[in-house]
C-alpha cells in the first residue's frame, strides 16, 4: 500500500451495557450519549442493556455478548467508581483473557485534562474476550464523551493511523482457532 492508499470506513458491531442499580432507559444518559456517538460515527448499535451492579449478573452478561457472533464490541457505563456497589471493574476482569492495560492509563490523560485530579477515582478498564472487545467506563456523561472522543471512536476507525482496534479485530482469537 503506497502513500496515497485511503482505507474505507468498516463499521463494528457495538452492545452498551448500563450498570445501575436505579437507572432505566429513560434516566439512561450515558447509554443515550453512547448510543448516539456509536451511531453518529457509522457503526451498529447491536444490543442495549440496563443491569444491576452484580458482579455475576455483568460478567454472565458479558459472556453472553461475548458469544454472539453479531457483536464485536461491547462498552459498559457504570459501577467503575470506588464504593462497595461498584463491581464493573471486577466483572470485566473476571471475563478477559487479556487486559488492555494501556485503555485506563490514556483514560486517566484525557480525563485528568477535563477534570483534574478527581480523575484518579475512576477506573475504567478495557479487555478482550473471545475476539470481543470490552471496555468499562465511569457511569458520568461527561466520561462517556470524553472516552468515545479521544480514544474509541479513532481506536475504532480502520482509516486511524498509525494503528487501530478494527485491523486487528480478525486475529484476536486466533489462539482459539488454533490446534
Amino acid at each position: 500500500m503506497g502513500k496515497d492508499f485511503i482505507a474505507e470506513f468498516i463499521p463494528v458491531r457495538i452492545a452498551v451495557l448500563t450498570v445501575s442499580d436505579s437507572r432505566d432507559l429513560a434516566q439512561d444518559r450515558s447509554g443515550d450519549i453512547l448510543v448516539a456517538r456509536i451511531k453518529d460515527a457509522g457503526h451498529i448499535l447491536s444490543a442495549r442493556m440496563i443491569i444491576r451492579d452484580e458482579r455475576d449478573q455483568i460478567a454472565n452478561q458479558l459472556r453472553a455478548w461475548i458469544a454472539d457472533d453479531g457483536i464485536d464490541v461491547v462498552i459498559s457505563t457504570g459501577g467503575t467508581g470506588l464504593t462497595g456497589r461498584d463491581v464493573s471493574v471486577e466483572a470485566h476482569r473476571d471475563v478477559y483473557e487479556k487486559e488492555i492495560s494501556a485503555f485506563a492509563t490514556v483514560f486517566t490523560i484525557v480525563s485528568m485534562n477535563k477534570i483534574g485530579t478527581s480523575a484518579v477515582q475512576s477506573r475504567a478498564t478495557g479487555g478482550v474476550a473471545g475476539g470481543t472487545y470490552l471496555f468499562a467506563l465511569p457511569g458520568s456523561p461527561g466520561a462517556c464523551k470524553d472516552a468515545w472522543d479521544e480514544i474509541l471512536k479513532p481506536q475504532f476507525d480502520y482509516r486511524h493511523n498509525p494503528c487501530n482496534f478494527v485491523e486487528i479485530m480478525p486475529r484476536l482469537d486466533e489462539h482459539l482457532r488454533r490446534k
